[in-house]
């Protein structure tokens, strides 16, 4: 009797054993890959030409991230500091510290800093910088407590995911645009009278719920109140709103 199927299908289950096993490996990895620290670069800390420590800067110091960064409240993105910006402090504090050779020998010949950039958006996402920083999006709700980093590092993951949770519920991330660069500020420490007095009630509140010195605002009380206010709607289901 003849053979109802070929001799090469003997080997047809081993086959699909061997593809199956390779896509749950290739699967494994991606998974490994696209979903770790390792891809979202949390944890990232690259050396610097010149140790930058920010705790002391403006944990000990008090400068305003502004100082440095002065374009984050005008402009789509950030700028790393210049050199002149260095030298406006370092001509005369500490002004032959070995450690700073390097800013002083920028200065002398005109040529930059080569600075390593920690926080970087790829070329498809399409973020400014002065849009989150005017409507109450603290530094630290993306770069974390950059005020108490000897070095500084990529703290937050910045992934689409990390993203859209905070355009689901903005009211989360959100504060007053006087305490944008306080990064040690907290909810509780907002004037209650003086607060509302400015924006309001938070919504679904009445002047009764706060008739108590003792009661204090919640993030969601200042997050919603401002959303509100600000009329704060940011994309999340239209790609389009951050890939242009």
């Amino acid at each position: 009797m003849a053979n109802i199927f070929p001799r090469g299908s003997n080997i047809l289950p081993i086959k699909l054993v061997v593809c199956v096993l390779v896509l749950a490996n290739a699967v494994s990895l991606g998974m490994w890959y696209y979903f770790t620290p390792k891809y979202t670069r949390v944890g990232y800390q690259p050396a610097q030409p010149v140790p930058f420590p920010h705790d002391v800067h403006v944990a000990q110091l008090g400068m305003d991230c502004r100082y440095c960064h002065s374009f984050v409240e005008v402009a789509a993105h950030s700028n790393i500091p210049t050199t002149q910006v260095c030298m406006n402090c370092h001509t005369q504090v500490q002004r032959d510290n070995p450690k700073l050779a390097p800013i002083r020998d920028s200065w002398a010949t005109g040529k930059p800093m080569e600075w390593v950039q920690i926080h970087k958006t790829s070329d498809f996402v399409y973020f400014n910088h002065s849009a989150h920083v005017n409507r109450g999006v603290s530094c630290v709700s993306c770069h974390g407590k950059v005020n108490e980093m000897a070095v500084v590092y990529h703290d937050k993951p910045h992934s689409m995911d990390w993203c859209l949770n905070c355009h689901r519920d903005p009211a989360g991330a959100l504060r007053p645009l006087n305490q944008i660069t306080n990064l040690n500020w907290k909810p509780e420490d907002e004037d209650v009278k003086k607060f509302v007095a400015t924006f309001g009630l938070p919504p679904g509140k009445d002047a009764h719920d706060f008739s108590n010195s003792t009661v204090k605002l919640t993030q969601e009380d200042i997050g919603s109140t401002l959303r509100d206010k600000w009329h704060i709607n940011p994309p999340d289901k239209n790609c389009a709103g951050c890939h242009r």
